[in-house]
Formats: C-alpha cells, structure tokens, sequence
C-alpha cells in the first residue's frame, strides 16, 4: 500500500500529465488540420503521455481497493 503522503502528488502528477497529452493531442489535430506537421515531441506526448497517466491513475485505484480491503479485514465476524 503506498503511504497516504504520496498518493496526493501521483494523483496531482497523473492529472497534468493527462491535461498536457490531451492539449497535445489537441495541437496535432489543428496542426493536421491546417495542413503541416508536428513537431516530434508534441506527437510523442501525444502518444505516450495518456496511456501513462493511465497506468497512474489504475495504480491508485488498485492501491484504494486494496487499502479498503485490509482495513475492512481487521474487524472480523
């Protein structure tokens, strides 16, 4: 279980790095839509940053689940 100190700043990192990727995707689009190309690095964060912050995001929720679970086991029947 990752310590409740560091589950604030994954969550505040998996977001930016969300809301980059998507403004990224959104510049290829324009850029493509008007007919030139982008730039490597705006197409590579557009490629790799969504599925990154993904896998953040599914480790915090895993990392919930089973924090709840453990919790939930301490009291028994």
């Amino acid at each position: 279980m990752t310590p409740s100190r560091y589950r604030r700043p994954l969550m505040i990192c998996a977001a930016v790095v969300a809301m980059l990727s998507l403004v990224a995707v959104g510049a290829v689009m324009a850029l493509a839509f008007a007919g030139s190309a982008a730039p490597a690095w705006v197409t590579a964060t557009a490629l790799y940053g969504l599925p990154v912050a993904f896998l953040l995001m599914l480790f915090l929720v895993l990392d919930s689940v089973a924090g709840r679970r453990r919790a939930g086991k301490s009291g028994g029947r």
